[in-house]
């Protein structure tokens, strides 16, 4: 019971804190007095435009898609270019016998750089980066 306390507390502290500052907030703030403009969509300081549920155009969604897989691929390179900047990070792991060599980790990270390059190509010869 002693190791659970603690975290008992947290929570309950946790559910006090929230329920406080919803009920707090209802009544300190402001009354809220609805009116035809301030139910509109805001659009970036403009007046909207078109519906709010208009189809994208599917590049859209092929660019977005493109840009997140070549920045979560370029996120696992970060690691690996600390490590081998660090005289504790590749060394350590070759002399712990985690690894056979210090060139098999450098050829593994260019394999995967490769493979980011074969990527875009693709996606370049696709038409995926044309705008049209």
């Amino acid at each position: 019971m002693e190791a659970i306390l603690p975290v008992l507390l947290f929570v309950a502290i946790a559910a006090a804190m929230s329920v406080g500052l919803v009920v707090g907030s209802s009544l300190i703030g402001p009354n809220k007095r609805t009116n035809r403009v301030k139910e509109m969509p805001y659009e970036s300081g403009m007046d909207p435009v078109h519906d709010t549920r208009r189809r994208f155009d599917v590049r859209f969604h092929l660019v977005a898609i493109t840009f997140l897989v070549f920045d979560v691929e370029l996120l696992f390179l970060y690691p690996w270019a600390v490590a081998s900047r660090s005289a504790a990070g590749i060394d350590a792991a070759v002399s712990d016998g985690l690894v056979s060599g210090r060139g098999l980790v450098f050829a593994g990270a260019m394999a995967f750089i490769a493979l980011v390059v074969v990527g875009f190509a693709y996606d370049w010869r696709k038409g995926v980066f044309r705008w049209r």
